[in-house]
């Protein structure tokens, strides 16, 4: 066994219902005293909640989905003009990309509250979305300085956004069993990762209530970010980076779509990944075992559900091709990708 391993250093604070108490208690930590708080309409409510009683000095509600630069841009004039000295964003995978983009060129800390399964706090990656292509890349710069963790506030996420942000999250596991840097530790990080999920993500999709439910999904999106910051992006998030970009998809969904199609495609050729995955979910074989919880869960099927056409199947499979990272299970082909894309749109069963 031969391998190199970074661990991203981070704080995490994990506590159902003290949201508010651990923010402040981070806020105080880090001694500053203009905030910059990111979080979309759908949640300004909430963040004034959060954030109450800390030094707020601008509220920034203007969020959208991959990050476009023109977002980004004015977001960076808005810390400039407030003179903010950290940002705290509340929300999804989009506002934790927003505050991202900032810290990016700002170097400004980030305290995360996400309230969504995505994942980005735990990662070091950024993306940006311009003229229909998306870019992403890695600086330590937009690496949270600490994450606020809180499954209470995800209680009124409604499960059919919770089944996709899980299944994004699940998404980061198995891609990080065959990604770039994958070694042992995020390997074991990426199982512990399923198997949580597949423990959370059905009790919170029969009870929405269900905080035990919630606080599994949610350790499990931990571990599945934590693994996939180590491993690097995989064949599946270099398709869904593609489509998310030059589709404008919804990031969520297009990851719970895509997702039964590269495990089909590269578990034939990773076996020690496919047993990995069969284990943690406690089945026969790995598809079936995401085959048995995207059934249970009412997993989104079809890609043409959410405004891609098929016409925009060869010009994405193209741009994979020529995205795909080396050293895939599968060797990746005009053909295969192209194949993979229309099961994927069509919503067919995987092959």
């Amino acid at each position: 066994m031969r391998f190199d391993h970074d661990t991203l250093a981070q704080r995490v604070r994990f506590g159902s219902g003290a949201a508010a108490a651990n923010l402040a208690a981070e806020v105080a930590s880090l001694g500053v005293s203009r905030l910059m708080v990111i979080a979309a309409e759908a949640e300004r409510e909430l963040a004034a909640r959060v954030a109450a009683g800390l030094p707020v000095a601008h509220w920034h509600h203007e969020v959208a989905m991959h990050v476009p630069v023109g977002v980004a841009r004015r977001a960076r004039e808005q810390a400039a003009t407030h003179r903010v000295d950290a940002l705290v964003s509340v929300g999804g995978g989009s506002t934790t990309g927003l505050a991202k983009a900032v810290a990016l060129t700002t170097g400004l800390p980030i305290v995360a509250v996400p309230t969504t399964y995505a994942g980005s706090e735990a990662t070091n990656v950024w993306g940006l979305t311009e003229n229909a292509r998306k870019t992403t890349g890695v600086d330590p710069r937009v690496l949270p300085r600490t994450i606020v963790y809180d499954a209470a506030l995800m209680l009124t996420l409604p499960v059919e956004l919770s089944v996709a942000s899980g299944l994004n999250a699940l998404a980061h596991c198995v891609d990080s069993l065959w990604a770039p840097r994958t070694d042992p530790i995020n390997q074991a990080l990426a199982g512990e990762g399923i198997r949580a999920l597949h423990t959370g993500l059905p009790a919170v999709a029969t009870d929405p209530g269900d905080l035990d439910g919630r606080e599994h999904a949610l350790y499990g999106a931990y571990l599945a970010a934590v693994a996939f910051a180590s491993a690097g992006s995989g064949l599946h998030h270099k398709i869904c980076h593609v489509l998310g970009g030059m589709f404008d998809l919804p990031h969520a969904q297009t990851h719970a779509v895509v997702l039964p199609h590269v495990l089909a495609f590269n578990a034939p050729a990773a076996p020690d990944a496919r047993r990995r995955i069969a284990t943690a979910f406690d089945a026969e074989s790995a598809t079936k075992g995401l085959a048995q919880l995207r059934t249970r869960l009412h997993a989104p099927k079809a890609l043409r559900d959410y405004g891609m056409t098929e016409s925009g199947i060869g010009p994405a499979a193209e741009a994979i091709v020529a995205a795909a990272p080396p050293g895939n299970p599968t060797p990746v082909t005009l053909d295969n990708i192209t194949e993979l894309l229309h099961q994927a749109w069509e919503g067919a069963e995987p092959r």
